[in-house]
């Protein structure tokens, strides 16, 4: 099979996209993206991404409730997280966790929803998604004490923290996941860290309609640039492309148990 990659966060039921799914998917496709996770923001909204995984084969998606809109959805509970995930085609919990950047909603009620999605994903088994922005100690803390309650699977996505943050992350059982962010002039300190994430901890993603890398930094973002980050990726561990485009393929459906490998099919 020729270069498959797997753009495993990308929020492709944003309005950015609307009305050019299937051109996107397609221009991804010529790049070798083959698989692509669109990523629930608001449990409320769910069925809009449902809708694009049923249009569209190679689109899974989460369900869960982004730190941002953590005071739209306090008392979602996990139960109801649980009972959600068991829908077709949703294949992870979140995106959740903890963004002191904004500060969009109350940080006691950003944790709280965190911790809600934590024992979703505990419960589960699935992955969970997780956002950290300028938080990392208190997301150490609540990794660390939930992870003592019971292991549950985890990406610590779009990684822009500190080397702290990877280490605990990565101490716990966890994947780290690199974007547009990674190929940013000003990353070095993104770069040294992803050095030393293990090949076998490492995802790729865009953030889409975020983050885009150069050459098209500053306008949307899409899932196809998956590959611009992937190729940044092998300069910094030091191997070709095919390689990381494998072993971050081979990463990723090893933690998203629910989606089928098309390269091992059959």
């Amino acid at each position: 099979m020729s270069l498959f990659l797997v753009d495993s966060h990308c929020h492709l039921d944003f309005p950015d996209f609307d009305g050019e799914r299937a051109d996107l998917l397609a221009r991804a496709k010529e790049s070798g993206v083959q698989r692509f996770v669109t990523i629930s923001t608001f449990v409320s909204k769910l069925d809009r991404l449902l809708a694009i995984t049923r249009e569209f084969d190679e689109v899974y998606a989460s369900v869960g409730t982004h730190p941002h809109n953590a005071a739209e959805e306090p008392d979602v509970t996990a139960a109801e997280l649980v009972e959600l995930s068991g829908r077709d085609k949703i294949v992870a919990i979140g995106e959740a966790g903890l963004d002191y950047h904004y500060d969009k909603s109350p940080r006691d009620v950003q944790a709280k929803v965190f911790r809600t999605h934590i024992a979703a994903a505990r419960q589960t088994q699935l992955p969970l998604v997780i956002h950290a922005r300028q938080a990392d100690e208190d997301m150490i803390a609540i990794l660390e004490d939930e992870s003592g309650k019971g292991a549950f699977p985890f990406i610590l996505h779009c990684f822009s923290s500190g080397r702290a943050l990877a280490e605990a992350g990565l101490a716990l059982g966890g994947y780290v996941s690199f974007s547009g962010i990674l190929t940013f002039k000003n990353s070095q300190d993104i770069r040294d860290i992803a050095a030393d994430v293990p090949m076998e901890r490492l995802l790729v993603e865009t953030d889409a309609p975020y983050l885009a890398p150069p050459p098209h930094r500053g306008k949307r973002n899409e899932p196809a640039f998956t590959r611009l980050t992937a190729e940044v990726l092998a300069e910094v561990k030091g191997v070709d492309l095919d390689t990381i485009a494998r072993q971050t393929s081979d990463n990723f459906f090893r933690l998203f148990e629910r989606i089928e490998d098309p390269r091992t099919a059959g």
